[in-house]
């Protein structure tokens, strides 16, 4: 029986091959109980709700039990590795490649713990990040040195920076507000989601029109409900810019992101107030994006995966949309554990 439901474990997860924790564990010289305390503390500071007990490692690490999403970064780490590594899954070969390296100006010089956080985030933007041809690539390198800057800054009493407005977007499960905190917790800059902000207006706003509130794929959510949604998240974030406070916004952008108009108006209405627009993807692959909406159980997400074929068939993972700078690379989780480590990274050199 157990090896049957195994069996069935290792072919749903191809690839997985559950030693490998094990072998990372045993490398690390912890025992299961002192692996389970320091996967309970990871996920305390995460806020993550991991139980870490060392039942549960060892059904990890016997192939009885795959390990839900929060359990793998933890994992990653605890062990500062990667999910390829630990052999949660199968490293596709369009992944295996040497990453993009960009030229990043302005890395800080001193204090010594200035500089080893500017190496830490530079290597986590050159892991991660990769640009859509666009004349030589320059807001690329722009918005990573402003987020250098941002994060010296600071540091330094007085400091100033230059106003940015990031926008971070992606299809739901893709990643994307992970990444936005990520940037907003090592430059600082304001962070808003969209969700966040008007998920309760807009459930009653659909209830109010006869709708279904978890509703975020019919023509009256589109037409109706959507407009106001971005307008309420833009409208907000010139506020924060109108204060001086560089903003970083969580949305998916999907619509207007095709529209060339709607890009350049923001770009100008930026360039009137000296403030820099740049724009970020967050690509996924459709089975990690499944994943991670399953594990949320969020009501929004049940349209989408009720009828998981059609939506999946409507979607390109493959292409950024136009417009966009920087494209981050997420799929099977990547960008996410990466950014993970960099926090750590900084949080050890922070005096």
């Amino acid at each position: 029986m157990t090896y049957r439901r195994n069996r069935r474990m290792q072919v749903k997860h191809a690839g997985w091959q559950p030693s490998k924790l094990r072998e990372h564990r045993e490398a690390a010289g912890l025992t299961l109980e002192a692996a389970g305390e320091q996967l309970r503390n990871i996920g305390e500071q995460h806020r993550w709700n991991l139980a870490g007990n060392f039942q549960t490692i060892g059904k990890h690490e016997r192939g009885e039990s795959y390990p839900h999403v929060h359990y793998r970064r933890a994992y990653s780490l605890l062990y500062q590795s990667d999910e390829f590594t630990l052999g949660f899954r199968a490293q596709p070969a369009d992944v295996s490649g040497a990453v993009p390296v960009l030229g990043v100006p302005g890395i800080v010089a001193e204090p010594a713990f200035q500089k080893e956080a500017a190496r830490a985030i530079t290597d986590a933007l050159e892991r991660i990040a990769s640009g859509v041809s666009e004349g030589d690539g320059t807001m690329r390198a722009v918005l990573e040195a402003r987020v250098l800057d941002a994060w010296g800054s600071r540091f330094v009493i007085g400091a100033s920076q230059k106003k940015t407005l990031t926008l971070v977007g992606g299809y739901a499960g893709s990643g994307k507000t992970e990444f936005a905190r990520f940037l907003s917790d090592i430059t600082g800059w304001a962070f808003l989601d969209k969700d966040s902000m008007t998920r309760g207006i807009a459930e009653r706003l659909l209830v109010s029109l006869g709708g279904d509130p978890n509703d975020r794929h019919s023509e009256l959510y589109l037409s109706e409900v959507r407009p106001l949604e971005y307008r309420c998240l833009m409208e907000t974030a010139y506020d924060n810019l109108d204060c001086g406070v560089s903003t970083v916004l969580s949305a998916p952008f999907i619509s207007e992101l095709k529209q060339e108009a709607w890009l350049k108006r923001l770009e100008n209405r930026c360039a009137a107030k000296g403030v820099e627009v740049a724009v970020i993807w967050v690509r996924c692959d459709v089975d990690s994006m499944r994943e991670y909406m399953e594990f949320r159980s969020a009501p929004r997400d049940t349209w989408k995966l009720q009828n998981w074929d059609d939506y999946a068939n409507s979607i390109d993972t493959e292409n950024s949309p136009p417009g966009v700078h920087v494209t981050v690379d997420n799929r099977y989780g990547m960008a996410i554990a990466t950014a993970d480590r960099t926090r750590e990274t900084l949080r050890r050199l922070l005096p």
